[in-house]
This record gives structure tokens, sequence and C-alpha cells, in this order.
């Protein structure tokens, strides 16, 4: 991808740096509105609602292509604004259904797969078809327009939850103000130590993604393009079938806790494939692919999975796009703190060495909170669960 290297600073700050900071800032801004917008949209205005965010978001990629200089940061500051609150209402469609883990672990390897995907193909219209590096975004949007459509087409054509699914996954309405404060003062340790370890990963997750090209030169492959789809494969395969496997999991506790045990397995695996790759132990490409399948086998369950099944537990007035944008607004404000810590500070760290110094960080502190959110919800629920699975099964 990009690394718009011939560009000024801005205030300190490489340009690429402050072009994804502008961006970030954006789809922050749009994650603390989409914990109102995404809470209380009804199913009959979702997939235009889609649509409308898109295109406005293609269309500030079009204004980034010929706006000079410091205008290009306010261009991909309002591409970020709309994009951030069309995820919760793709989720929408697929929440508190018996088959949720196998929808959302497919709709969340889509997001793995076109990551690298998109990379590819802004690699090979720059390399191959000569596209300027600043052209090069709103056309790969372009290519994707049409299937876009198709797509939305198709998801706004999926039936709502059955009764069974509602029986065992809990009816998911639209919530009121007063019902979004009541839900986060009734588990707000709980929640809070998920929040956290989520803002640890969207910040590795954005920082290993944003800085991929740079980061791929470091390990010297930096002239393969294939390079990142190769490693968004392995990657989807290895989420997809591991979480997945969840749906067989009737007891809605256990599966919860089934989702933090995968939680810590990811962010375990950042640590120790990172220490595995620092000792010589794997290459530099194993070490990138067995980082990202950690990343995400630990991001992906708080996107749809973890939240759905804590749902699925209680019977507060919720859905599960309240609890994800709460998480994702936090978490991208994390992504900002992180860029601008590394560019401030002095860092004098290159893109591999503070992604592996981060990887560390990452991996220690957010196994502790994710622990701490089992032992918390497992002291509320342990044993109204524990009866009703004996009661189920005499």
């Amino acid at each position: 991808m990009a690394s718009y290297e011939q560009a000024q600073f801005v205030a300190g700050i490489d340009f690429k740096s402050a072009l994804i900071i502008a961006q970030v800032l954006g789809y922050a801004l749009s994650k603390f509105v989409g914990i109102k917008v995404v809470s209380e949209m009804t199913a009959n205005h979702r997939s235009v609602a889609i649509l409308t965010l898109v295109m406005a978001a293609q269309c500030s990629l079009m204004v980034f292509a010929v706006v000079p200089g410091n205008w290009k940061l306010v261009a991909l500051f309002f591409n970020g604004l709309p994009l951030g609150i069309i995820w919760g209402l793709v989720f929408s469609y697929l929440e508190g259904r018996r088959t949720t883990e196998v929808l959302g672990a497919i709709l969340s390897i889509s997001f793995i797969v076109s990551s690298g995907v998109v990379k590819t193909v802004g690699k090979y219209l720059m390399l191959d078809l000569q596209i300027s590096e600043y052209w090069m975004p709103a056309a790969t949007g372009g290519i994707f327009t049409i299937p876009l459509f198709i797509s939305v087409y198709f998801l706004s054509r999926i039936p709502p939850p059955t009764q069974q699914d509602k029986a065992e996954r809990h009816k998911r309405e639209p919530m009121t103000s007063e019902d979004r404060i009541q839900l986060v003062r009734k588990y707000s340790i709980g929640l809070g130590c998920m929040v956290v370890s989520y803002m640890l990963l969207t910040a590795m997750r954005d920082f290993s993604d944003n800085f991929a090209a740079e980061i791929w030169i470091e390990l010297g492959y930096g002239d393969r393009p294939a390079i990142f789809s190769s490693v968004a494969l392995y990657t989807s395969l290895a989420v997809l079938l591991l979480l997945s496997s969840i749906m067989w999991i009737k007891n809605n506790f256990r599966a919860f806790m089934v989702n933090h045990l995968m939680v810590i397995g990811g962010f375990l695996l950042l640590g120790v494939s990172s220490l595995f790759y620092q000792s010589g132990g794997i290459s530099g490409s194993s070490w990138m692919i067995a980082l990202t399948i950690g990343i995400y086998l630990a991001y992906v369950p708080f996107n749809c999975l973890i939240f759905d099944r804590m749902l699925s537990m209680i019977n507060d007035k919720a859905n599960a796009g309240f609890l994800i944008y709460i998480a994702d607004a936090l978490g991208y404000a994390g992504t900002v703190g992180i860029l601008l810590y590394r560019n401030f500070f002095e860092i004098k760290l290159s893109w591999l060495n503070f992604l592996l110094e981060s990887a560390y960080f990452t991996a220690l502190l957010g196994s502790v909170l994710m622990v701490c959110s089992a032992w918390f919800f497992r002291q509320r629920f342990y044993k109204e669960y524990s009866k009703a699975f004996i009661k189920s099964s005499a």
C-alpha cells in the first residue's frame, strides 16, 4: 500500500501517520455517535443507511485525491466519519440467532480477507497500472462498488430471528438512553475489563494493519504484494474454524466463558510468537502470520460473538450493537493514542520493533484483564446457569 514518503511532515508527524490519525479520529467519533444510532436503529432503515454511508465515504476518497496538502487530512477525517457506523448496522442483521457464531465469524472473516485483498489490489494499481498513491484509495473503492450494492441487497433479504432463536438467544430490541445506562451500571466491572482489553487489541490491529507495508519491508518482503492476501487467507481459515465451533455450545454461560478463553489464547499467541521470532525460532513471515492470527482470534469475538452470548444470558432490554460500539469508540481512541505516543515522544524504535514491544505489552495486560472479566461474570452467572443446565439435562 501507499507509504506517502515524499509528502511533507505535519506538525512534526510524518504524513502517513497524520493521515491515519485524521481518518481514525473520524472513525472514533462515529463510534461514539454509533452508540446511540446503532442501538436505536430499526430494521427497515438499515440497508439505505449502509449504502448512504459507504457512498459518502467514497466521495471523501475522491476529494482526498484532488485537494492539496493538508486538506487531504480533512478529507480522510470525513472518510472515517461515516465508515465507523457501518459494522454495527451490518451485524444487527445477524445477532440473536442460534447461528450467530457462524454468521458472525464469516462476516468477520470478510474484513480480514478484504484487508489483505484491498492492500494487494492497491499495490497492483500503483505498481502495474501506475495509478498515483493519492488516487489509489478512490480507484480501489470504485472497483468494489457494484459488489457492495449486491451484497447489501442480499443482506436485506435475511429473514428475522425465529421464535426458537429468540427463546435461546433472547430477543434484541432498540434501546433508550435509560436502558443503556442501566446495562452499563449493572455489569460495569466485567464490561470495563473487556473494553480495555479491546482497546489494546484495536490499537494492535490498526497499527499492524496501517503500517503493514513498512513492517513487511523491514522483514524483507517489500516486493511481494501477494503477501498481504496470503496472511489474510491463513488468518481467516484459522479464525473461522475456531470461532464458528462455538455455535455447537448450547449453554450460553459456557459459550461466554469459551469466548473468554479464545480471547486469552489470542493474547498469549501474540507474546509467544514474538518470543519465538526474536529468539530465531521462526521466520519473519511465520511470525506475522501467527501474530495476525493471535490479534484476530482475540479481536473478532468482541465484534460479534462475546457480547451476543452475554446478552443471551441476561433478561435486560439490549442489543449487541450498543456494547460493540462502546468498545469500538474507546478502542479507536487507543489507536490514536498509540500513534501520537510514537510520534511525539520521540520513540527511537523502528515500526517492526515497536510492533514487537507492543505485542508483549498487549499480551500480558490483555490476558490479565480477560481473566478478571471471566472471574466477574462467573461470580455473577455460574450458579444460575449451572442449575438451568442440570435441569435441562434431567
